[in-house]
């Protein structure tokens, strides 16, 4: 075995490989007894794809490229399909295309090719579709409709409507029928009732977003095919109702916080009083970042298939009637918001500390699960994988911070007997979303090499209840950035890190935290800063609708406390950051734009600083193509190899400006 000290070890895990194993399959679904699912291509530009899986277990793609499956409804979209059988015989799908956001009509097993469905609006973002439902019997696929009314990103409406599938509404906008009013500014898809009589879906307003409080709305659905007598059935601005589905009795199903927890109720649609299914202190939802996302479905038996868990989630089936919960077996820590059924067969896509995510089927008559699509393929021999370490520690005031530790790991090397490793705090994005405990390439990558990780679901993230994500509420680069610093002393005290090279890093929310760290705190020798925000004052002005006025709850009330915003804004102190940083920023991004990071390195010119800002043409929020994530890794590790002393040969190196 070498001995080499920590950050040079060989590695078989290279950027190139944890670029091309990025992304994950999503939103899976049945089409008749075909299970269909979008997976992400980093090798292709970054695009996603349809793939259907076939009754004999052949796995194919849907879609060639250029078609790219992906939705931009408030720029983080959502359920960006639906299929059905038609009549007859063979699949009939919808999508959106990501490039003209339009939505098409396939019949893969045809002669011809997708058929636009929506038109081209010139005007703003444009017309913008998610969360569809095909209705064959009506000719139809309802869904959320967005759509721009000016040129400003906030010049936005959203409804409920129902596009034609015969093509007609292709080039005329009066040709899609709305259903609900515009009253609400955001709203998920419908669910319709069995009867179909009836039609439920999840509506909310600014200043909220929807973790903090939304609206169950229930309709009648009139002879014309719209919406009437609309009211609200459930929820308000304390109260997250994630989810609504309908059960075969004709009853609701609710994910809501009411109880300071996301649980499941049921709901009579006419007396509108829940009942808990099984109250439980943990999660059976989460935050709706992405329209169309899936934490429960029932059955036809009328057992529920529900994606649960306090920090961790995993997939169980619960029965309401007893409220008798049964988890699936296998060795999976993690399961998305995505869950379909055909029967007696359930289908979601997981993930576990040696298995990227998959497709998964559980059996509910024999309780088995199996993987049957997307499967895990080690690209390198998993004995390099890192070894997590599920950890609780304490903060300011006593108060506990979950974090994963990922001590650095390689067989074939050691390190000096008298030497700790350097340490990365990684804070995620979000800030309302945590860090899964799943296997990550790009974690790899730096542990295999002798330096060490840790996640930390610093305060405000969810999968632990209510209390611990508003402990972010108006504490938003104090309470996340305290957080992620005990966790770094913490490490460093007990021996576990060097305290003199550590680091820390973080995209979109997790980049403000970084740079806020960097600004605030003398923990850190280096950060990487990626796609941030970096000034609060300006933001809300240049980002999108969606997230607009979410430091109402994240900083407070922006007329009362101006002054919160300018002092918390790393921009405005650029001469407290001694510390060396590399700023990465996609071109196209619309929620983190590249004018943040600008303001930034002007603010750091002459400063004697070092630091370096690649920006990537072609790239919005959130790194897709390949190409982007291997140059942006090598210049991370370049960065902390010429902070930490450590010879790094093999990789370019990053020119550090000051």
């Amino acid at each position: 075995m070498t001995v080499k000290p920590y950050g040079a070890w060989e590695s078989p895990i290279d950027a190139g490989t944890a670029a091309s194993h990025d992304g994950r399959p999503d939103y899976v679904g049945r089409v008749g007894d075909e299970l269909w699912w979008v997976a992400p291509r980093p090798d292709e530009g970054g695009r996603a794809t349809l793939m259907r899986r076939g009754v004999e277990g052949d796995e194919r793609t849907v879609l060639p490229a250029p078609w790219n499956v992906r939705s931009r409804v408030i720029e983080y979209g959502g359920l960006p399909w639906a299929g059905t059988e038609r009549p007859g015989g063979g699949p009939l799908v919808v999508f959106v295309n990501f490039a003209d956001q339009r939505l098409y009509a396939y019949e893969p097993d045809g002669p011809d090719g997708p058929r636009p469905l929506t038109p081209v609006s010139g005007t703003g973002g444009g017309l913008r579709w998610v969360d569809p439902v095909i209705l064959l019997d009506r000719g139809e696929v309802w869904c959320v409709m967005e759509e721009f009314t000016g040129e400003s990103p906030t010049d936005v409406r959203r409804v409920v409507a129902a596009v034609p599938l015969d093509g007609s509404a292709a080039e005329r906008r009066g040709a899609v029928r709305e259903l609900s009013d515009d009253r609400h500014r955001f709203v998920t898809g419908p669910r319709l009732s069995p009867d179909g009589r009836r039609v439920a879906w999840i509506a909310w307003d600014h200043p909220r977003m929807p973790w903090d409080g939304t609206e169950l709305r229930l309709a009648e659905v009139g002879e014309d095919g719209v919406f009437h007598d609309a009211r609200t059935l459930l929820g308000g601005p304390a109260e997250s109702v994630a989810q609504t589905e309908w059960a075969a009795d004709g009853t609701l199903l609710v994910a809501t916080d009411r109880s300071g927890w996301w649980n499941l109720y049921r709901v009579d649609p006419d007396k509108g009083t829940p009942a808990p299914l099984r109250p439980l202190e943990e999660e059976f939802a989460g935050p709706l970042w992405r329209i169309g996302q899936r934490w429960f479905t029932p059955l036809d038996s009328g057992l529920i298939a529900v994606v649960h868990g306090r920090g961790a989630t995993t997939l169980g089936i619960l029965d309401p009637e007893t409220g008798d919960l049964v988890d699936a077996p296998g060795p999976w820590t993690e399961w998305a918001p995505t869950v379909a059924v055909c029967g007696t067969r359930v289908t979601g896509v997981a993930a576990s500390p040696r298995t990227a995510y998959e497709v998964v089927e559980l059996d509910t008559r024999t309780g088995r699960t199996r993987v049957v699509g997307s499967a895990h393929d080690d690209p390198v021999d998993p004995v390099y994988y890192p070894e997590p370490q599920i950890r609780i520690f304490t903060g300011p005031g006593g108060r506990e911070i979950h974090a994963h530790v990922y001590p650095p790991h390689n067989p074939d090397v050691i390190a000096p007997a008298d030497e700790l490793p350097p340490y990365v705090v990684w804070a995620h994005g979000g800030p309302t979303s945590r860090s899964p405990l799943v296997l990550d390439l790009e974690i790899a990558y730096f542990t295999s090499r002798g330096i060490g990780v840790a996640e930390v679901n610093y305060g405000g993230s969810t999968g632990y209840g209510r209390e611990y994500r508003e402990r972010l509420r108006e504490q938003w680069g104090v309470v996340d950035v305290e957080d992620c610093a005990a966790v770094a002393r913490a490490l460093a005290g007990e021996g576990t890190a060097d305290p003199e090279r550590l680091a820390v890093r973080g995209g979109s929310a997790g980049g403000w935290t970084t740079a806020a760290s960097l600004a605030t705190t003398d923990v850190y020798a280096c950060g990487t800063v990626i796609y941030p925000v970096l000034d609060l004052t300006e933001w809300v002005f240049d980002t999108h609708d969606f997230e607009s006025q979410y430091l109402e709850s994240l900083v407070g009330p922006r007329e009362e406390v101006q002054a919160r915003y300018r002092d918390r804004s790393p921009v405005n102190h650029a001469e407290r950051i001694t510390g060396p940083f590399l700023l990465l920023q996609g071109l196209d991004d619309v929620i983190c734009p590249p004018v943040q990071a600008e303001r930034l390195i002007a603010a750091m010119a002459g400063r004697g600083v070092p630091h370096a800002y690649i920006a990537f043409e072609g790239e919005g929020h959130g790194f897709r193509r390949a190409d982007t994530m291997r140059r942006a890794l090598e210049a991370e590790l370049s960065l902390y190899a010429q902070t930490f002393r450590i010879d790094r040969p093999d990789i370019p190196v990053l020119e550090l400006k000051q």
